[in-house]
């Protein structure tokens, strides 16, 4: 509040139309986030409940050290002294004030001032109390003192870099692994390496533009400096947002309305900052993300997990975690291992099967909120008008990708309420009058689920009709993330997760094979990937039944979970990657092949997770409606020729295959080739 003591301050912010710097400094970060994007974290001092509450509308996260809780350092002589805002009660007043009001905040201590080291510990204590109270501390910084000329402490002597070490260990011992310790690089430039061991996670800001304005004889160092020294201490240098990652994964408590939606799309799955515009579906260049070869590992603590993987051996859920957080050349280890174990299942072919899907209504009963494809009976507000085609039009559609080399037709759709499981028994046997030989892959669980309850039959004696009407097997669609956290925001009236198993469990039962699937990239996280695999391994131990594991990220554009903002914008390139790569690592032995989604990935990306333990391209489609309808700018078919472009560019070799992994008809791979234009 600078106005209460200068003249000068009160008449420049009359003249920009404030009375209060508080008032000044909430329409700056207002401005700045509408302008520009950029988050405000906001050090504004010892505040009120009402300036707090009135700052958390424009900012992201607020801050103010508490320097330190000794009160003799208020006294005469003491470096606080005619310092009255500087007194702990009313510091500590203004963070347990942000607590309770749900602020992420920011504190720490300045080491070098006079107090003790038994003084440090009692400060970080009130600190910690305060946090185990309201949970709101995102950082705690330890600063060291820095003299600066012309002040009185000009002469005082700086604290050494091994006591700025000790004191961050002390940190990290009293505050545990899960909160975030932070050391300004700025400030101990040839230390940086000892601080990155001695117990921090976090450097702070580093600005491109401007100076410290506290220390500025201390220039920020330079990303790549500062990302080697952070490699020399055994880490990674990764970049955060000013909100740190835990808040911002639970935006509906910590953040007002206004950046919640923001904050979902500039983050990825571990809540960090998204490093570039590159999202599923969009015609954007993937990001160079090389797939770094190693011919012996590096110290990063995932040496023990790998072996186990290659070996066969079945993951915990906190190992598969591990992978899918791998960066830099971690994130090259875990895709070259899974590359090795792809080549030693799969050798150098990359397959993929000539087919066509028929989506047969867009007419859907059910509310998924990340489904842009479904209508509701009259609605077309969303992307085309509803649709039902008729029995007739299918056939022909079967007709026609049959005589362009097609082995497979994939029918889903969305669940009309007209629609019993007489339907989906018509739909198969209209498919195999029409083209005896062409493999029928349709239904997902939750159609299947659908038409046993609308027949009042047992899943088995469903799914035992379905077989012997002409289905050859299930695409295992509808699975989204295996796990009812994630369901209950996701597809709330869906089929549950044991439900999902029961459907693939009874199919596998009466011999119809299935693929399974995970779209990941939305509200979900590392945590629920995990479960979502060892659910599927767990199955396929049990029944041998599903042929490949099919990587789908989550494609953002139309889907309304994310236009409502409630999502995030889809996986980041390093996530879908690994996707696969964690993937290959976690199923091995019990899966052997891993499909990666042109229509998703993009050509490119695609060629990308072949490099990472992907070993099929999955089918050239046809007529590929669900993801064009989320916004995926990537096609509704591609041509064979196009499919082994890719590979051949890949360096493998291309195989076409049927449905079950078996070798495709001479006669069809030769139709597949320079087929006609389809006719509609």
């Amino acid at each position: 509040k600078p106005e209460l003591r200068y003249e000068a301050a009160g008449l420049a912010l009359r003249e920009m139309g404030h009375t209060t710097t508080l008032d000044y400094l909430r329409e700056a970060a207002s401005v700045v986030f509408a302008e520009t994007g950029l988050l405000a974290h906001l050090n504004a001092g010892v505040m009120s409940d009402a300036e707090l509450a009135s700052l958390r509308q424009v900012s992201v996260s607020q801050g103010l050290m508490l320097e330190s809780a000794a009160t003799r350092l208020c006294e005469e002589g003491g470096v606080h002294h005619r310092s009255p805002d500087k007194h702990p009660a009313r510091r500590l007043e203004t963070i347990e004030q942000a607590g309770r009001l749900a602020i992420p905040f920011t504190s720490g201590i300045l080491i070098g001032i006079g107090e003790t080291r038994a003084e440090r510990i009692s400060s970080l204590l009130r600190l910690r109390d305060l946090n185990d109270r309201h949970g709101h501390l995102q950082e705690i910084i330890i600063q060291n003192f820095r003299a600066h000329p012309a002040t009185p402490m000009a002469g005082h002597p700086e604290p050494p870099a091994e006591d700025l070490q000790w004191t961050i260990a002390a940190a990290r011992l009293i505050f545990g692994a899960e909160m975030n310790i932070q050391a300004p690089p700025n400030l101990n430039p040839d230390a940086l390496a000892g601080i990155a061991r001695a117990g921090i996670n976090d450097w702070g800001g580093v600005s491109p533009v401007t100076p410290d304005h506290v220390n500025p004889g201390a220039p920020w160092p330079e990303l790549a400096t500062l990302s080697a020294a952070t490699n020399q201490g055994g880490k990674e240098l990764v970049q955060r947002l000013a909100i740190y990652p835990r808040f911002a994964l639970d935006g509906a408590k910590w953040l007002d309305p206004r950046f919640r939606a923001p904050v979902l799309a500039a983050i990825d799955a571990d809540g960090h900052a998204r490093p570039d515009a590159w999202s599923p579906g969009a015609n954007i260049a993937p990001p160079e993300l090389p797939v770094i070869r190693v011919n012996g590992r590096t110290a990063n603590g995932l040496d023990k997990i790998l072996r186990r993987a290659e070996a066969g051996d079945g993951l915990d859920e906190a190992e598969i975690q591990r992978l899918f957080g791998a960066r830099g050349a971690a994130l090259g280890e875990v895709c070259a291992a899974a590359d090795q174990i792809r080549c030693k299942v799969n050798g150098e072919a990359v397959t993929y099967v000539v087919n066509r899907n028929i989506n047969y209504t867009n007419i859907c009963t059910y509310k998924c909120g990340f489904c842009a494809f479904s209508k509701g009976k009259t609605s077309d507000a969303l992307r085309g008008r509803p649709y039902d085609l008729g029995a007739d039009e299918i056939a022909r559609r079967v007709v026609e990708a049959w005589e362009r080399g097609a082995t497979e037709v994939c029918l889903q759709g969305g669940i009309h309420p007209d629609y019993t499981g007489r339907t989906y028994l018509e739909l198969c046997r209209r498919v195999q009058e029409a083209a005896p030989d062409m493999h029928i892959h349709a239904f997902s669980p939750l159609e299947v689920w659908q038409g046993a309850k609308t027949l009042d039959l047992p899943l088995s004696d469903f799914l035992a009709r379905l077989r012997d009407a002409g289905l050859g097997s299930l695409p295992g669609t509808a699975a989204e993330i295996l796990d009812d956290e994630v369901r209950a925001i996701l597809c709330p009236d869906k089929i549950t997760t044991r439900q999902w198993f029961e459907v693939a469990r009874a199919a596998h039962g009466v011999g119809l094979r299935s693929t399974a699937t995970i779209m990941f990239g939305h509200v979900d996280t590392p945590r629920h990937w995990a479960r979502h695999l060892l659910g599927l391994r767990a199955l396929q131990e049990d029944t041998h039944g599903l042929t490949e594991l099919v990587a789908l990220p989550f494609t953002p554009m139309e889907s309304p979970i994310y236009l409502k903002g409630r999502a995030r914008r889809g996986p980041t390139f390093r996530e879908a990657i690994l996707m696969h790569a964690v993937s290959r690592l976690a199923l091995h032995p019990v899966i052997p092949n891993i499909q990666t989604s042109w229509v998703k990935m993009g050509p490119a990306g695609a060629a990308a997770c072949l490099r990472a333990g992907a070993n099929d391209l999955g089918g050239t489609l046809m007529n590929e409606a669900i993801s064009r309808a989320a916004g995926s700018g990537h096609g509704e078919e591609l041509a064979p020729e196009a499919m082994e472009a890719i590979i051949r560019q890949a360096g493998r070799t291309p195989a076409q295959r049927t449905t079950l992994y078996g070798t495709a008809p001479a006669g069809q791979v030769q139709a597949s080739f320079n087929a006609p234009r389809l006719r509609g």
